[in-house]
Formats: C-alpha cells, sequence, structure tokens
C-alpha cells in the first residue's frame, strides 16, 4: 500500500501478482533444500559400499551418520544472528559454498576420520542454509500466500531425498561411492554462481538496515514498476523493544513463543528420526519380511506431499491451530500403526497416513516462524529452532533403541512415539494462548533516500 511517496512493502509485495523475480527466488531456495534431501538420502545409501571398500565394522560408521546432524544444528545455531546482521544473500551464499566444498573433499577421504570431519563441515553448510532460505524466501512472499510457498519449498526434501536414492543406486555401481559426493558438492558450487548472479538481498532487510532507498527501489521494481515512484520504503511490522538476534528472540515479546516453537520442532524430529532409522528394524522384528519392511517403511518419508495443502490452510485459518492439529493427529496415527502390524495392507495405509500427518506438520513449522518472527530477527529465529530441533532427531534415534534394548512390544514402542506429537500440537497451543494477535505489536520504521 502506497501513501505519498513512501511504500509500505509488505502491503506492496501483497498488492501485486507473483513476478519472474519472486519464481527464481522460489527455485533457487527449492533448489538448496532439494540438495539438503539429496545428502541426507545419499549418504545412506553409500555406506555398504564404505563398509566393503574400506572393511569397517557397522558401528564404526555410527560418527560419520551422526557427523552431519552435529554440524546442521550448530550451522543452524551459528548462521542465523550472523544472517541478521550480515544480510540474508551473503549467509547463504557462503553456507552453499562450504557444503559444497566440504561434499568434494569427502568425496577425497581415505579414512573414517577424516570423513567424519567433513561431513561435520557439510552439515555447517547445510544446517545455515535451510533456516536462511527459508527467511529470504518468505521475506518476498506476499502474506495471503506465504505458509503455501515456503511449506511448496519445503517438497523439495523429499524430492532430493528420494532422487539421491535413484541417483545413489545407479552411480554406485558404475563409478563408486566417491561419485555421488562429488556430484553433492560440484552442484552446490554451481548454485553458488548462478545464487551470486540472480539473488537478491531481502527487500525488508535493507528496509530495517536503512539501506539506500535507491538500492530497495532497484529490487523491488522488478516485481513492479510502480515501486519506481516510491522515494521513501517502510516495514507495516511491529518495531521491537530489543534489537536484533537472540536478544530479541528470547525478549519477553517472544520468549514463550521461541520456546513453544523449539520444543515443537523438537519433538516433530524425534519423531521423524526415530521411525526413519529404526523402522524397518522395527517392523522386520514384528514378523515382516526385510523386502516388505523396507518397502513398507519407505512410505513414511514419501507423506511430506501435504505441505502444500497445509500451507493453503495456514494462510486462511490459524496456523497454530491448523499444525497443531497436524500434530495430534500424528499421534493418533502412530498409536493406529502400533495395532496394524499384524496386518499387511493396514500397516501400509497407516504408515502412509502417519507419513503424510508427520511430515506436513512438521514441514509447516517454519513457515511458521517466519510469520511470527520480524524481520530483525526473522533469520535467527528460524535458525535456531531449526538448530535446537535437530538434536531431537539425535534424541529419536537413542529412544528407540533404549526401548528395543527394554524389550517393549511394538505396539508400545508407536505408543512411546506418539507422546512427542502430543506435546508438539500442545506446545503450540500454548504459543498460540500467548500470542492471540500473533506477536507483539509496533510501529514502523523507514529508509529515506540520501
Amino acid at each position: 500500500m502506497e501513501v505519498g511517496k513512501r511504500l509500505e512493502v509488505q502491503g506492496f509485495l501483497d498488492s501485486q501478482p507473483i513476478s519472474p523475480l519472486q519464481v527464481v527466488i522460489f527455485a533457487l531456495c527449492f533448489i538448496i533444500v532439494m540438495i539438503d534431501g539429496f545428502d541426507t538420502a545419499a549418504i545412506g545409501y553409500i555406506a555398504p559400499s564404505l563398509i566393503q571398500e574400506w572393511g569397517v565394522a557397522r558401528p564404526a560408521l555410527s560418527p560419520v551418520l551422526s557427523a552431519a546432524l552435529f554440524g546442521l544444528a550448530a550451522g543452524a545455531l551459528c548462521s542465523g544472528p550472523l544472517a541478521d546482521k550480515f544480510g540474508r544473500k551473503a549467509l547463504v551464499i557462503a553456507s552453499v559454498l562450504v557444503f559444497g566444498i566440504a561434499s568434494l573433499l569427502c568425496a577425497q577421504a581415505t579414512s573414517l576420520d577424516h570423513l567424519v570431519i567433513w561431513r561435520f563441515v557439510t552439515g555447517l553448510g547445510l544446517g545455515a542454509a535451510m533456516p536462511n532460505a527459508v527467511t529470504l524466501m518468505s521475506e518476498y512472499c506476499p502474506r495471503p500466500r506465504r505458509a503455501v510457498l515456503v511449506n511448496a519449498m519445503f517438497c523439495g526434501f523429499p524430492l532430493g531425498a528420494a532422487f539421491g536414492g535413484f541417483l545413489a543406486a545407479w552411480m554406485i555401481p558404475i563409478w563408486g561411492w566417491r561419485s555421488v559426493l562429488v556430484l553433492g558438492g560440484v552442484v552446490p558450487l554451481v548454485l553458488v554462481v548462478l545464487l551470486l548472479l540472480l539473488l537478491p538481498e531481502s527487500a525488508r532487510y535493507m528496509v530495517m538496515k536503512g539501506y539506500p532507498a535507491e538500492r530497495i527501489r532497484a529490487v523491488l521494481s522488478r516485481i513492479s514498476l510502480t515501486a519506481n515512484q516510491a522515494t521513501s520504503f517502510v516495514l507495516g511490522e511491529a518495531e521491537p523493544a530489543a534489537k536484533g538476534g537472540i536478544r530479541l528472540v528470547l525478549s519477553r515479546g517472544y520468549v514463550l513463543g521461541s520456546i513453544m516453537l523449539w520444543l515443537t520442532y523438537f519433538m516433530g524430529l524425534v519423531i521423524f528420526y526415530a521411525l526413519v532409522n529404526w523402522m524397518p528394524v522395527l517392523l522386520g522384528d514384528a514378523g515382516l519380511s526385510p523386502r516388505n519392511a523396507a518397502l513398507i517403511s519407505a512410505l513414511f518419508p514419501l507423506g511430506g506431499i501435504g505441505a502444500v495443502f497445509f500451507g493453503w490452510l495456514m494462510d486462511r485459518y490459524n496456523g497454530n491451530r491448523v499444525v497443531a492439529l497436524g500434530f495430534a493427529l500424528t499421534a493418533v496415527s502412530l498409536a493406529l500403526v502400533g495395532l496394524s502390524a499384524g496386518n499387511p495392507p493396514a500397516l501400509m495405509v497407516a504408515v502412509f497416513l502417519a507419513g503424510v500427518l508427520m511430515n506436513t506438520a512438521q514441514s509447516s513449522l517454519p513457515a511458521l516462524a517466519a510469520e511470527f518472527y520480524p524481520t530483525e530477527g526473522r533469520a535467527t529465529g528460524v535458525a535456531w529452532m531449526i538448530g535446537i530441533g535437530r538434536f531431537g532427531g539425535i534424541a529419536g534415534s537413542f529412544l528407540v533403541g533404549e526401548l528395543s534394548r527394554a524389550h517393549l512390544p511394538l505396539l508400545w514402542i508407536f505408543i512411546v512415539l506418539a507422546v512427542p506429537g502430543l506435546i508438539a500440537a500442545m506446545a503450540l497451543l500454548i504459543k498460540q494462548a500467548g500470542h492471540p494477535q500473533g506477536r507483539p505489536g509496533g510501529a514502523p520504521r523507514e529508509a529515506i533516500a540520501h
């Protein structure tokens, strides 16, 4: 919306049709998330080749498989405050460059120790890239379509995971396991060139930092030429009491919502990694053949296809309640998985349903966080939610291992795994109760042309 020659950025984005520039931003961020999915799947496919070539025992691979998880958490936690200070574009490009180079170095590794180090560095880059891609993408979305666009971007993860699995299965017999890591390094380095040429800095970030109006106008005019008429730009959002980064995320107005988002993302990844890592084993112990256990388990990560529908609901109704309902239904569906273990057709339906609900709810959280935080702390808020949540993935893997060690029946293992879904749902309802208006209010800011 325009008042005289002053342009309010979000109102301007809301009033315009999706432009070619926004399509380019979406495509570049989609590819970043897709590479994350590719990397997550590919490392599992190369593990058997590592065992065979290097003659190592399976337990010795655990540090290799978990190194990237710790890197993902560290990368996300460190990158958010840096992006709020130095800009979204710089952090996205730097992080993509880091994980591209690190993946190439993984391909040159000659020992497990070297591979652990470079997998950790790969995780650092990936962990920094994803939340900042979410932030940058969300800041160019019209508000009525923000959730559906961000959730659609996250569909790149399961697509990349599936693509990575198929490519690895084809490439390894021909060129060996190192070829997969080489591909995982070359693609990001090509992407860095495209990001340098095509990706703009966030217009909202530039207004918040007081960039010259000429720079802001040059970007927004690529969305609509009406921006050329503006001489100043303003953010029509709250001006928080705390300035920037983690201080804002943990300030009095935001701390409750922040902790509830962290708890929700953590609990969601407890479920996701517990089932992705252990479901084939659990179903095999329940009497299914290894082939059937693997095929049925593969239905679970495919469930992310519902994210676009949830984004549509979030754009029209209360996002906290929509996602809370998704986690509550996830808990019910997990109990159904445990009850269906003796009936393969029913088990297939229950596993796919659980995957749709769980992955859809989890994929919707970055959009929810991006909407909750103002520009000053958006990158930190999204990144810390994802970074802290990554530890849930580590906890989920250990949880099922301990439950299996205690010889808990399959039904009760899935009932225990349903509890994090209920905790996630309650956390979002608490966030909603604490922030019924979405987030604290305040006065607008502006950047004046010099």
